[in-house]
C-alpha cells in the first residue's frame, strides 16, 4: 500500500493550526506595509542556471531541480554526471535571488527605490530533523536602490516593530559588515583564497569555541602565522567595562586600524535606529536594540556590506537575519544596484507567538437535529455571516460533547441548538469554552 504521509521534510497543516499560521502572516503583512513596502510574488521555479549562478552558498547543492521534458533513456544516462544537462528548472530555494530577477525584468516599471515584500514558500533537500524542513515559509523585506545606511535602519526598525506586534518584545539585532571581517582577516595573514573556508570555520565559533575554531583552521591547513595572529586576537585581554552599541564598542571588538568608513557606517545605522526606537533598553543597557558581533559570518556568498541576526531572549537561536547583497542584481543587469534584505524565520516564529482570536466577530457552530429544513438551516448560517460571524453547520450526534470539543479545538467560540422552524432571534448563543 502507498504511504498517505507527505514527503519527508514536508508537512500537512489542519485547519487549527492554518488559522494560527495564517494569523501571524497577517500580522507581519500589516507591519511591512504599514513601513511601506509593497509585496510582490514570483514562480516557484526559476531557470536552473540562475539558481546555480553561484551567488546562493550552499543552498545551490540544495536545490530541488526539475528534469528537462522529454528526455529519454538515452539521454537521461548520457547526461547522468552533468545536472545541468537533465534539468532546466529548479525549485527556488530562497526569495532572494528570484527578487533579484523580477527587479531586473521589471526595473522600468518600479521606483527608483523599491521597498518589497515576499511571503512565500521555498524548498531545499535538506537532510529532514526537529525544526528544519525541506519547505518552509520565508518572510521577506528588500530595499532595493539605496546605497546608505537608511535602507538598513528601515529593515532594522521595521523587523523589531514585527517582532513586537507579534508579542515578542526585547528582541535584538547582531551586526556586522562583512568587509569588516575581510579586512580582519586579511590583517591577520590569510590569503585571498583560504578566507571562504576560514570564515566557513570562524562561523562555528559560538558552537565549539576558540579551540575548536583554531585547531579546524590548522586542520584545514590554513595560513600558520595567520592562524597565529587570530588565536592571539580572540585570547586577548579584555576588560569587562560596560560599552554601549556605538564607536568605541565597534572598535574595541576589531584589531587596530579597522577602516574608518566602515565604522562609520556601522555607528550610523544604530544612530537611526535608536532615534526610531528610543524607548528600548535591549541593546545592552544603550538605547539601541544593536549588538555588534565581529565574528557573525552569515554563510550567503552574495553578502556584501552589513550583515545581520534576529535574536530574542526566549530561546538561544536566531529568529531570521539578512544582509547587504549590492553584486547580485548587477548579474542580470550588467551594472550593480544596491540591495539590502531582512528574512523573518516564519517557521521558528510561528511557535513562539502566543495564540490568538479569530479577526470575525465571533465563530459559531450550529447544531441542528436531522429533521430541521436545508432552507432554514442555510437562511440561518447566511444572517449570522452577514453579522460578521464565522459559522459552521453541524447536525446533532449522540456525542455532543466530543462534537463541541471539535469545534473548540478548530477556532469556534460558540454554539447554539437548531430546531425545526427556529428563527435568528430564537439562537442562544453559548461559548464553547
Amino acid at each position: 500500500m502507498p504511504t498517505v504521509n507527505p514527503p519527508r521534510g514536508m508537512r500537512d497543516f489542519l485547519p487549527a493550526d492554518k488559522a494560527r499560521r495564517e494569523r501571524v502572516l497577517a500580522v507581519i503583512r500589516d507591519r511591512y506595509r504599514a513601513h511601506g513596502f509593497d509585496e510582490i510574488e514570483t514562480p516557484v521555479m526559476e531557470d536552473y542556471d540562475r539558481l546555480h549562478a553561484g551567488i546562493g552558498g550552499d543552498n545551490e547543492k540544495l536545490a530541488f531541480n526539475v528534469l528537462r521534458r522529454g528526455l529519454d533513456a538515452d539521454a537521461i544516462r548520457s547526461g547522468a554526471d552533468d545536472p545541468a544537462a537533465l534539468a532546466d528548472l529548479g525549485l527556488r530555494y530562497d526569495l532572494t535571488v528570484p527578487l533579484a530577477r523580477f527587479y531586473a525584468s521589471h526595473r522600468a516599471e518600479l521606483p527608483t527605490v523599491f521597498r518589497a515584500i515576499q511571503i512565500a514558500p521555498v524548498w531545499r533537500a535538506e537532510r529532514p530533523q526537529k525544526g528544519r524542513y525541506r519547505q518552509f515559509v520565508q518572510c521577506d523585506i528588500d530595499i532595493i536602490g539605496d546605497a546608505t545606511g537608511r535602507a538598513e535602519a528601515e529593515l532594522v526598525v521595521a523587523t523589531l516593530d514585527t517582532l513586537d506586534a507579534l508579542g515578542l518584545e526585547g528582541g535584538t539585532i547582531r551586526i556586522n559588515d562583512r568587509r569588516a571581517l575581510d579586512w580582519m582577516l586579511e590583517s591577520f595573514g590569510f590569503t585571498a583564497d583560504e578566507r571562504p573556508g576560514v570564515l566557513i570555520t570562524i562561523d562555528k565559533l559560538d558552537k565549539i569555541g576558540p579551540d575548536g575554531v583554531t585547531a579546524e583552521l590548522r586542520e584545514r591547513g590554513a595560513t600558520t602565522a595567520a592562524v597565529d595572529a587570530f588565536e592571539a586576537f580572540l585570547r586577548r585581554p579584555q576588560t569587562l567595562e560596560f560599552r554601549p552599541y556605538g564607536e568605541g564598542q565597534i572598535r574595541k571588538a576589531l584589531p587596530e586600524g579597522v577602516p574608518d568608513e566602515i565604522v562609520v557606517d556601522l555607528v550610523a545605522i544604530g544612530e537611526a535606529v535608536g532615534a526610531a526606537r528610543p524607548s528600548t533598553g535591549a541593546g545592552a543597557g544603550s538605547g539601541i536594540p544593536i549588538v555588534f558581533d565581529p565574528f557573525l559570518v552569515r554563510g550567503m556568498g552574495y553578502y556584501t556590506g552589513t550583515i545581520y541576526e534576529l535574536a530574542h531572549p526566549s530561546v538561544d537561536y536566531s529568529l531570521g537575519g539578512g544582509g547587504r547583497y549590492d553584486g547580485m542584481i548587477g548579474r542580470f543587469l550588467g551594472q550593480d544596484v544596491p540591495a539590502v534584505g531582512f528574512s523573518i524565520g516564519f517557521e521558528r516564529i510561528v511557535d513562539l507567538v502566543a495564540d490568538g482570536e479569530d479577526a470575525a466577530a465571533s465563530a459559531v457552530v450550529l447544531v441542528h437535529d436531522r429533521d430541521v429544513p436545508v432552507a432554514e438551516l442555510v437562511a440561518l448560517k447566511a444572517a449570522l455571516v452577514a453579522e460578521g460571524a464565522r459559522v459552521r453547520l453541524e447536525q446533532r450526534t449522540k456525542n455532543l460533547k466530543a462534537l463541541l470539543e471539535r469545534a473548540a479545538a478548530d477556532g469556534y467560540t460558540a454554539f447554539a441548538m437548531v430546531s425545526a422552524g427556529a428563527l435568528r432571534a430564537d439562537l442562544e448563543l453559548k461559548p464553547l469554552s
